[in-house]
């Protein structure tokens, strides 16, 4: 039985047809978008502000767009794809001063740069998510070869569950051992005796449902899996439509790591019983297969 889950709504305070301006702030933000892209290759500002600016705007095409059917979406989830890959390549790139990474249909020449304050484990993760969204699984590798001492040397501050997560899915993505032991740990390290740098409500909606998800897809039992995956995406949405702020924020449009295992899931031969716009349908498919050079 196939579950359906529809987005939620804006809060009753805000009118969409006087109140938001879809497709001027839609605009607005494909023109912050290019303002990135064309200043990225000498612009520090630019480098830092450029996976957030663009998978705000692929979220936000979700909106307008929420089964992922139109081009210009499949687009906008590439390049925040390309740009997420391009940080872990400017943070590992030894022995050369530049690395060429391609977005947005052009070879982009950027810095090398060592550890940054932003290119961390929670980015790390969001590029990795993007990645498997957009079936890249020579990316995949590259993100699975980072060293989680990089990740630590970024400054950023986390609850210790998060590099185990980071490591569950690189030991997994490359076929190593020890996967079992990292997730355990993962699991162990999320609830609320252990969790000390994340509010405990972002942790229990947000966080800790994808590691969750993941252990089921690892056990192999669809319904399960499915189960969780409802669970998972149920969160998201309380979680979003829980605050008149969040509820407007493109951020809840698509549930970002629950997609990315569902396509992990999908594409070993599990069925996905859930259809829901915080899972984009053509996202979801891979139906954009090889409409972009990336």
């Amino acid at each position: 039985m196939v579950t359906r889950i529809a987005r939620h709504g804006y809060p009753a305070s805000i009118n969409p047809e006087t109140d938001i301006d879809t497709a001027g702030g839609l605009d607005s933000l494909a023109e912050t978008v290019e303002w990135v892209l064309e200043r990225i290759e000498r612009s520090e500002l630019a480098r830092e502000e450029a996976l957030d600016t663009a998978l705000t705007f692929a979220d936000a095409r979700c909106e307008v767009d929420p089964d992922a059917e139109q081009f210009e979406t499949w687009e906008a989830w590439v390049t925040a794809m390309q740009l997420g890959s391009a940080w872990f390549r400017m943070a590992t790139a030894s022995g050369a001063d530049t690395v060429t990474c391609r977005i947005k249909e052009k070879e982009r020449f950027l810095p090398a740069t060592g550890p940054q304050p932003h290119i961390n484990a929670s980015s790390w993760l969001t590029a990795f998510y993007l990645a498997l969204i957009c079936r890249e699984n020579e990316r995949l590798t590259e993100l699975a070869r980072v060293p989680i001492s990089l990740l630590r040397e970024s400054g950023a501050t986390f609850d210790e569950y998060i590099y185990s997560w980071v490591e569950t899915l690189q030991r997994f993505w490359l076929g190593q051992e020890g996967v079992s032991d990292h997730l355990v740990a993962a699991v162990d390290g999320t609830d609320q005796d252990s969790a000390q740098h994340v509010d405990q409500e972002l942790m229990n909606f947000l966080l800790s449902p994808p590691i969750i998800l993941f252990y089921r897809y690892l056990r192999g039992d669809h319904a399960q899996f499915n189960e969780a995956l409802v669970d998972a995406v149920k969160w998201h949405k309380s979680y979003w439509a829980a605050e008149d702020d969040r509820a407007i924020n493109s951020d809840g449009f698509v549930a970002l790591a629950p997609l990315a295992i569902a396509c992990l899931a999908r594409d070993k031969g599990f069925p996905i019983e859930l259809e829901s716009e915080y899972l984009p349908k053509a996202l979801l498919e891979y139906a954009w297969a090889g409409e972009i050079q990336t």
